[in-house]
């Protein structure tokens, strides 16, 4: 039996959409990393309970971290995005967390930079404050390993293709490293697919726009210190139009009602799995669909037949275009962004 609704909410469910198609579904994903995370800096020392934890957030990571302090006795403080809605706002009230919220901002990279700004000013203020840097302490793998454990159990590991949203590369990250862990030390055979939206400086998009939105959480507007770029085999580029016509398709078909990085993980992995009928597909679907009601279930009159969409094969970045595209990254590490040395 669990003892608090976060482990419950933590723990995902593996549904079979077809013979090789898995889809790894989360109510709120972010919730696995950041209660192992702070079961771990307690475990250690580095925080107590009572303590405050601080972190910036669009949203699902200040739900989990929120959950996670509850869970600790720990005091949660949150500098978020205007992308924080009501009904997540008054949740983190009632449980206990501090939001501050900031200023609209139509520019994705300066929303960042300010909350990453005021961090640095509160921990001027509190320096007893511990602050989670959700997006560069490796501390938010571990996690990850118990659901690895699982999908080798359910699926096994070799000729495993696993895809996802990159995001802070926690989860996708994680979840192959572990994966490809075995006992006897040989690496398991386990493919790992990125997805990313245009816009995203991660690996190199920042100079194709998507004119309606960044899909949020699976990309970034500054570089994320988790992403081990060297883990990742494929990257598919994904426009919110394409994204939606995923989480419609979904939807529509296997009933699973979720975000909009899940439509665009599954219409990669749908991808994945006709280029190579010998493997298992698994994507991940990281958070449910609420979200997205207005935004992209209101307008599935819009979405495209997913027969309609392919990605286009590109050999260098500078060739990707909307609303998808595809590139072969073969574990290669992070390269020099434009105008760095």
């Amino acid at each position: 039996m669990d003892q608090h609704i976060a482990e419950s909410i933590g723990r995902p469910d593996l549904i079979r959409l077809d013979d090789r198609l898995v889809c790894l579904r989360f109510e709120t994903m972010k919730v696995v990393s950041a209660l192992a995370a702070v079961r771990h800096l307690l475990d250690t020392g580095a925080v107590r309970r009572g303590d405050t934890l601080l972190d910036s957030s669009s949203g699902i990571y200040a739900y989990a971290l929120a959950l996670a302090c509850h869970r600790h006795g720990m005091r949660c403080h949150i500098v978020g995005s205007t992308t924080v809605d009501r009904t997540l706002a008054i949740q983190l009230a009632v449980l206990g967390a501090t939001l501050e919220r900031m200023e609209p901002c139509s520019d994705l990279k300066l929303d960042q930079k300010r909350r990453v700004e005021r961090i640095h000013e509160i921990l001027a203020e509190h320096p007893e404050y511990h602050w989670m840097r959700q997006y560069h302490d490796d501390v938010h793998y571990l996690g990850y390993r118990a659901v690895a454990d699982r999908i080798r159990e359910a699926t096994g590991a070799d000729g495993l293709t696993l895809v996802g949203g990159v995001g802070s590369g926690a989860s996708t990250g994680a979840l192959a490293r572990y994966l490809r862990e075995t006992p006897g030390g040989r690496a398991a055979d386990v493919g790992l697919v990125g997805v990313q939206p245009f816009g995203s400086v991660t690996f190199g998009a920042e100079h194709v726009a998507d004119p309606e939105i960044i899909i949020a959480g699976i990309g970034s507007s500054i570089p994320f210190g988790n992403v081990a770029h060297e883990l990742y085999d494929t990257l598919h580029w994904v426009s919110f139009d394409a994204a939606l016509a995923g989480g419609v398709d979904l939807l529509r078909r296997h009933a699973v009602f979720a975000g909009l990085s899940s439509g665009a993980a599954y219409l990669a992995a749908r991808h994945e799995r006709d280029r190579s009928p010998d493997r298992t597909v698994l994507f991940v679907a990281a958070d449910t669909g609420h979200r997205y009601v207005d935004t992209v279930y209101a307008r599935h009159s819009e979405a495209v037949p997913l027969t309609d969409l392919a990605p286009r094969e590109v050999s260098h970045r500078s060739r990707l275009a909307l609303p998808w595209s595809r590139m072969d990254w073969n574990r290669a590490p992070a390269t020099p962004r434009p105008g760095t040395s």
